[in-house]
């Protein structure tokens, strides 16, 4: 007897493939299907047609688990994929239930703290709920024994593709002092001075510091430059800050495609931020001394 030189189909992979080989290509309505979409159970012949009924259909081609089965085709796999499926939802609200993060208050003593201070410096401080990556980066605490804010700072460079991140960085600190390991050639690190090449060649008079208006539509983006010769809780004040500030290190010849509002319209800014950091006053409780 002649040995086999390969393992028999079994008797559903036959029953399948009878069954494939009686349809048509939904697609091109020519070859004969061999594959079936496991979402919306189309047939296709070749790769062509399986991208080409995916645009066509909008479909991902992903089974839908809680897809509706009727009893008629009800069957030992349809049981077994509803198990699975149940099993997948205990699993998640099982992870959910151990999160702690989605289990702490929402009121936050520190947070309040830090709001009221910042509202006496006039910055209106905003928070965003737990989960929040900016809520979770931010780093910024108040100094009951300075007396000042020591800020988590973000810092773009959009010519060089760049962001840094500088920590405890004090409200009293020139903006300039502040860019000086940056952008000044004899203080930059020369890992940063090659990647910042463009700032560090450029004179400091084509440097602009910019800050983002907050609370805008995202189609209406506005900056306000900020004065490098000033500390940075004087550029803070009068502007809305949303968990910690964000500055934009641009250079003039780039900024034509950035709107710039000009200083008497900044004024105007800070004068209606104020009024509103005077409004949320009254709605601001709760606060709490630092143990330095």
């Amino acid at each position: 007897m002649a040995g086999a030189t390969g393992a028999a189909p079994s008797g559903a992979d036959e029953s399948l493939q009878r069954k494939m080989s009686l349809q048509r290509c939904e697609l091109c309505n020519t070859e004969a299907a061999k594959y079936r979409c496991p979402r919306c159970m189309k047939y296709s012949c070749s790769l062509a047609c399986v991208k080409k009924h995916k645009a066509l259909y909008s479909c991902n081609g992903i089974r839908e688990k809680a897809a509706f089965v009727s009893v008629n085709e009800f069957s030992n796999l349809t049981l077994l994929s509803d198990y699975r499926f149940l099993e997948d939802g205990g699993r998640m609200t099982d992870c959910a239930a151990r999160d702690t993060i989605s289990h702490k208050p929402k009121s936050n003593r520190f947070v309040n703290f830090l709001r009221n201070r910042a509202r006496r410096c006039k910055i209106c401080l905003q928070t965003l709920p737990i989960g929040f990556t900016k809520r979770r980066e931010n780093s910024t605490f108040y100094s009951n024994k300075e007396q000042k804010f020591y800020w988590h700072l973000k810092l773009i460079f959009p010519q060089s593709h760049a962001k840094f991140t500088e920590q405890r960085v004090p409200d009293d600190k020139p903006l300039y002092d502040i860019l000086k390991t940056y952008i000044d050639p004899q203080e930059c690190d020369p890992v940063k001075q090659q990647r910042l090449k463009i700032y560090t060649i450029s004179p400091q008079s084509d440097i602009q510091i910019l800050m983002k208006l907050e609370n805008r539509p995202h189609n209406s983006v506005r900056y306000q430059e900020l004065d490098a010769n000033k500390s940075l809780l004087d550029n803070l004040k009068g502007k809305v800050v949303i968990e910690y500030p964000t500055l934009h290190v641009v250079l003039r010849k780039f900024t034509t495609d950035m709107v710039i509002l000009g200083q008497n319209v900044n004024k105007e800014i800070n004068k209606s931020n104020e009024d509103m950091i005077k409004e949320n006053s009254s709605s601001e409780e709760g606060e709490i001394h630092d143990s330095s």
